[in-house]
């Protein structure tokens, strides 16, 4: 438990520089998650084919895992264009809001009965984005854009939970990347209609960062969580990464100088989300011991 979740919150550190580097890149969202799982999809695929760790899965696992990689890759595609319609303070604590969906949706995926604790805990979170956003309708195409991605976020680690009990991370990333990247191939299409972008291929500065973000903020990120799924909950796991807003919003004010745009009731919506955080980690220790008696 202790490993996972030192895991867990490498990976939130990880995770937190995703914006920063999506603001970084001049491609569109669209462009930038395809070529995002594109990259991570080579880079994981070649450290299998070196390491020898690649595990053989029937089709139908596969198929599997590359739905979950289309959810996940719907999710980078709306967040992303969450921070390009607002900015990355915006588009990463609308993220937050994925552990209020994990409350709601994964009770009835898993056909559990509905967590009341976990609903009021995920409720704060939620009582947080209305206090950061409840006034400010300047970023309303961004902010629904956010709620939009932080859904597709829930989908992908209730989705996940159930195959990290069958099939090995490295093999789960590698299937999870390709098929996002499929997914996302038969929308560009459409996306591209609707959104056209000036150029389709990366210039060298974008390529470097997306191989940054492929590599340290997918490849090793996801491997990670899905480890970390193992033994945690995806609840815990969607709550938690409700931490991530607050490493990328003071990256944000570092390099952005975002803080000039950001308001009391900001600051008072990240506290909310911090408390419902905290007394989940509570109420997860607090099983953990009585477990033990």
């Amino acid at each position: 438990m202790k490993k996972a979740y030192i895991k867990l919150h490498i990976a939130l550190i990880l995770a937190g520089f995703t914006g920063i580097f999506g603001r970084l890149t001049t491609l569109n969202e669209g462009l930038l998650s395809w070529y995002r799982m594109l990259i991570s999809g080579i880079v994981i695929l070649i450290f299998l084919k070196l390491s020898g760790k690649q595990q053989f899965i029937s089709s139908a696992g596969k198929l599997k895992i590359a739905v979950s990689g289309s959810i996940l890759g719907l999710h980078w595609l709306f967040f992303y264009g969450s921070i390009k319609y607002s900015n990355i303070s915006v588009g990463v604590v609308c993220f937050a809001l994925t552990s209020f969906f994990n409350a709601i949706l994964a009770p009835a995926m898993n056909k559990k009965r509905l967590s009341i604790q976990e609903l009021l805990l995920s409720g704060l979170t939620l009582c947080g984005i209305g206090l950061i956003f409840g006034m400010d309708a300047s970023y309303r195409t961004g902010i629904l854009l956010g709620v939009v991605s932080s859904i597709f976020g829930a989908l992908y680690t209730i989705y996940n939970e159930r195959l990290t009990k069958v099939y090995e991370s490295e093999t789960m990333i590698l299937y999870q990347m390709f098929g996002g990247f499929l997914g996302l191939t038969l929308l560009m299409p459409l996306f591209l209609a609707i959104s056209p972008a000036s150029s389709l291929l990366p210039s060298l500065a974008d390529f470097g960062w997306l191989l940054v973000l492929s590599v340290l903020c997918t490849v090793v990120m996801y491997l990670f969580i899905i480890d970390a799924l193992r033994v945690i909950s995806s609840f815990t796991v969607s709550l938690t990464f409700n931490l991530e807003p607050l490493y990328t919003i003071l990256l944000a004010i570092v390099i952005y100088h975002e803080n000039k745009s950001l308001s009391i009731g900001f600051y008072a919506g990240c506290l909310l989300i911090l408390l419902s955080l905290a007394l989940q980690m509570y109420r997860t220790g607090t099983k953990r011991k009585l477990a033990v008696l």
